[in-house]
Formats: C-alpha cells, structure tokens, sequence
C-alpha cells in the first residue's frame, strides 16, 4: 500500500513537472521568432532580461554620440574658427541629418534585413565614424599644440583636412541615424503585448525607460566630456565616446541568444504603390456603402507576424483598391491574383495609417525646432552670461545637464503619480495624442523663459565686451528654468511620439513608425536652420547686425525666441484639430479577443 502511494505521488510529481515544462515552453503570441527562425518560447527569450541589454546599450551609445553633439558648436567655432550664425547653421544640419538617416535604416529593418541586423551594422559604422573623427582631431585639428579652448582658437585648416573632420561627422550621423529608430523597436519587439497583458504594460513603460536611458547616457556627456572638451581636450572627449560606443556594440551582440525577432516583410514602398495604382484603375467601379465587397485574407493565409487590420470608412477612394470585381473573382477561382489590380483591406488600411498619421507628425516638427535649441543658441546664450560660480568654470553645454535631470523627474512623477491619478479621475490614462499636446503647451512656456532671460542679460551686458570674460553680468544659471521645462516637454512629447508612432504602425512598418519620430526632430533642425537665416536676412541692417550675431551684446535673440513661442501656439492650434480628426488604428486579433478585435492605442479622439 506504502509503494502504491509514493508511485502515485512519484506520478504526480512527473506530471507537475511535465506541466511546469510545458508552461515554461509557450510561446509568444505575436509571431516573433528566436535566433534560429524558430517560434520565440516565452520563457527563454525576451522581456526585461533582452530589454535592459537594450536600454545599456542605448545609454552608452547615446553617452558616445552626445560626446561629439553636445559641444559640436564649440568645436566649429573654436577649432574651425566659424562665427556663431554659421556654426549654429551646420550644428542643424548635421543634427538633422543624423535624424533623416534614420529613415534608411528603417527602411532597410522593415524591408530586408531586420532590426537586429541593421542595429548591429550601423554601430559598426558609428564607431569606425568615431575613431576617425577621434584620429583626425589629434593629428591634423589641433594646431598649434594646445588650441581649441576658448582663449586658444586654432589656425586655418586645408581643404583635406576639413573634408576629413565632415567624412568623420558624417559616417557619425550615418551609425547612430540608422540604428536609433530601430533599436527602439527592437526593445518593444521583446515584449508580447497580444499573448500577455503583463508584457503589454512592460512595452509601455519600455519607451518611457528607453528615453530615460537616452538621457542618462547623456549626463555624462554633458558634464564630464563637456566640461574637458570646453577645456581644449577635445581629443579625449571624443576617444572616450569611441570606447563607449565599442562597449555598446559588443554588449549588443552579447545579447544575441535572448532576443526575440520579428521577419522582415518585404518594400513597403511596393505595397503602398500596389494600392495607388489598382485604386486609380478602379476610380469607375462602384463600391457598396457597407463595404461587403472588400477582398481579405483569412488570418490563415496571412504570415505568421501580420494582423489584419479593421477596415476603417475614411479615404474611401483607396478602398476601391480592394473591390473583387467579377473578372478578378473569376481569375481568383482559377488560383490568379494580380496584386495591382487588386488588394486586400489590410494593405488598403496600411496607406491609410500612413496618411492619418502625417499631418500628426507634421505638427511635431516646430516642437524640434525649439527643442533644438538646446544645442546652439541655448549654448551660445549661456557662453555670454557669467559662466564661473567661486572661480570654478561652468560650461554652458553641461547646462544641458538640467534637462537630462529633469526628464528623469518628471519619468518618474509621470509613472508614479500622473498616469494613476488621472486613472483614478477619468477611469483612463492620458493618451499619447494628449500627452503631447501637452509637451507643445510646455514648450511654450520654455520659450517664453528662454526669451525673459535673455532680456535681462541684455540688461546686465557689459558694455563695448568683444572677447571678455563675462559678457553680461546675469549668471547662467538663470538658464535652469528653460532647460527644466524643456526637459518636461520631452517626457510628454517625445515618450509619447515613441509609444503613438510604434504602436499606430501597421506590423510591416514598426521601425518606419520609430523613424517619424525621429525625423521630426530631423526637420525640426533643419526648419531651425531656415528661421535662423531669415531671421538673420531680414533683421540685418547698416546699423544693426541682426538679431543673432557673433557678439550677442548687439543682437536680440529675446526676439528669436519670442517667435518661436509664436510659432509653436499657432502650430498648437493646428495640433488639435489634428488630433481630434485622427482615428486609432484597430487590428483583428488572432487569438483572445471574443470580438476579434485588438484595439491599439486608445480609441479616444483629441488632445
């Protein structure tokens, strides 16, 4: 009797642990895969352990790429002797260009060689842009021995050796644009949102943890390194951003085995043209109101990662791109399809995503105009107020520092206090489209203080100042309340352009989704750069120098950010008809759901 009892117990203990093994080997629900190209289990890939690699990883490598931007500025002026307007031009260039390059890496995650291959390219590409530009500055920049500081600005270079220090910045803004919107994806991709609620709340609080790695990465940038490179040691600022860079990429690839990958999918430029072109053959075909006639794949016949997508009511003219016409059924039966001449919904709904979501992204730009800033007039404001505390130097660039510590703060108010309270009140979170509604309003605020504070350096300007010490008598620190607002506008803003961009994307184009977040900033600079040059043509006189000239002294930037306060309400107003007009993208779900639909995002309308 003894023995039969410990054989059922030894039996059901097997079973117990058989049953454990099975949980422990499900798998995700959303169609990734692991390294191998077999379906991700859940309990051996992904989730925080993938995550927090990720968001190291982007922290080191946001440490390297502000090791080189955040002082960039300086580096013209001071190295290569141009005056401020200019290299506060080029700063917006290169800034946007970095942005703009995140489209091609997008473009190529989506379409061919997914977003952990293209990650691990383009950091390859940024460090070796990195140690040339670190090459470059102790060979051929600094000279004579010693310059580069601000009481020792350097001599005249060649033509070589300027195109050496452009190659450099470049091949820079090449690595980290094409892997900044793609590894922002990628962390998301670690976690299931459609098989676990658990990991759906982990994604969301992923964007908010990635943009606080971003910043932290940095802090130190913009403190040590900036507080070095200030100094003339220009050199071992930028070897210290290669080291990081290296380190970032090699605990990057450490991950491998964990990550969980979603299959490219093929152009999506294709698919959009496919839909373009049957629509316009079918302009003459008459569709019924009920939408009945619209041509679908069963969730059978789709890929494993793909979802179809609600048909919505909107731009109706494209869903004659989906209408069966009796010719193309007949050719159906026959085993044809003529994929111009006929779509399903889901790719008539991925052109209509794309569309409802640019006059959004569109609306983001002038926000990046102010936000940019932060790395040209903001610096250039703070190199003309009085820059030493007890005699301790401040760089401006470390002013920055107050924005990083501010996103940090106000991460954590929003987390911790913000999204439950109005949880408790409203029975729902803030959506990302009020979110950033609510990181213009406090853009408008930073504005305005930026301005206000430039009137009263004014005040304070010493008099007939060309290369003095202190051009005004106002403290720097007066600058701490537009860096801390700033910084609170990007909690909103920016977090929310991550989460809405990422999760309004159709599955095809999730980094193409990261990537317009990325190249509003990418514009931003550029519109930047434009409102500078008028700005300059327009106030320049025969007795005035323009609002932004080489001594600020003589200029009005109080007036520079007045308008863009202006700028930024009018482009406000503009938002909120936008965001009121917009619809939430909604998926069918493939399992789960007794409706079979997945909404993503909230269903809510406006800001």
């Amino acid at each position: 009797m003894a023995m039969a009892c410990l054989n059922v117990c030894k039996d059901d203990q097997e079973y117990v642990e058989e049953k454990n093994q099975k949980i422990k080997e499900v798998c995700t629900l959303d169609g990734t895969t692991d390294w191998y190209g077999r379906p991700a289990v859940r309990g051996r890939t992904g989730t925080w352990v993938a995550a927090t690699l990720i968001l190291v990883n982007q922290g080191l490598a946001t440490l390297a790429f502000f090791g080189v931007g955040v002082n960039l500025v300086l580096m013209l002026t001071r190295v290569l002797g141009q005056d401020n307007a200019e290299a506060a031009n080029n700063v917006s260039k290169w800034t946007g260009t970095v942005y703009l390059f995140s489209l091609l890496g997008a473009f190529l995650s989506d379409s061919y060689w997914g977003r952990y291959k293209t990650c691990a390219i383009f950091q390859l590409i940024f460090v070796i842009g990195l140690s040339l530009l670190s090459l470059s500055t102790y060979i051929f920049l600094l000279k004579p021995k010693g310059c580069g500081d601000k009481k020792n600005p350097c001599g005249d270079h060649s033509a070589f050796v300027i195109g050496l220090f452009y190659i450099s910045i470049y091949l820079i803004a090449l690595g980290n644009g094409g892997y900044q919107p793609n590894i922002a994806t990628f962390g998301a991709d670690q976690f299931d949102d459609q098989g676990d609620p658990k990991e759906g709340q982990s994604k969301i609080a992923f964007f908010s943890y990635f943009y606080l790695a971003l910043n932290l990465g940095s802090l130190f940038s913009n403190t040590i390194l900036g507080y070095f490179e200030d100094k003339g040691m220009w050199t071992l600022g930028f070897w210290a951003s290669t080291g990081s860079a290296a380190m970032a990429l090699v605990l990057f690839l450490c991950g491998t085995p964990r990550y969980r990958h979603f299959k490219p999918q093929g152009n999506p430029l294709s698919r959009f043209c496919r839909v373009m072109v049957a629509a316009t053959r079918k302009w003459k075909v008459e569709m019924m109101p009920s939408g009945e006639d619209l041509y679908e794949q069963d969730g059978k016949e789709c890929s494993p990662n793909d979802r179809n997508i609600v048909h919505t009511h909107g731009f109706k003219f494209l869903d004659r791109a989906a209408v069966i016409t009796s010719k193309e059924k007949n050719e159906m039966d026959k085993g044809a399809h003529n994929p111009w001449r006929l779509c399903t919904v889901t790719q008539v709904e991925e052109v209509k995503c794309i569309l409802r979501l640019l006059p959004i992204w569109l609306c983001t730009i002038l926000y990046s105009v102010v936000f940019t800033q932060m790395a040209s007039l903001f610096v250039e404001q703070g190199a003309s107020m009085k820059t030493t505390v007890s005699g301790f130097h401040i760089p401006p660039a470390s002013m920055s520092s107050f924005d990083i510590l501010s996103v940090a703060a106000f991460i954590f108010i929003c987390r911790r206090f913000l999204d439950p309270l109005f949880g408790r009140l409203r029975k729902k979170r803030l959506t990302e489209l009020q979110r950033m509604g609510i990181g213009l309003v406090i853009a408008i605020m930073a504005m305005v203080s930026a301005g206000v504070v430039e009137v009263f350096r004014l005040k304070y300007a010493v008099k007939e100042c060309n290369n003095c010490e202190s051009p005004s008598s106002l403290s720097i620190f007066w600058q701490v309340p537009q860096f801390v607002l700033v910084g609170a506008s990007e909690v909103f803003m920016y977090v929310g352009q991550l989460e809405f961009f990422n999760g309004q994307a159709p599955d095809g184009l999730k980094s193409f989704g990261s990537a317009l977040c990325m190249t509003s900033i990418s514009l931003g600079n550029y519109v930047s750069s434009l409102l500078v040059t008028i700005v300059m043509k327009v106030s320049t006189r025969d007795e005035m120098p323009g609002w932004i000239p080489g001594n600020l002294n003589k200029g009005h930037l109080d007036r520079f950010y007045f308008l863009l306060a202006a700028l930024t309400t009018a482009d406000l107003l503009v938002y909120i008809l936008c965001a009121k007009w917009y619809k939430y993208i909604k998926f069918e779900a493939k399992v789960g759901n007794d409706n079979g639909v997945h909404n993503i995002g909230q269903p809510e309308l406006g800001v």
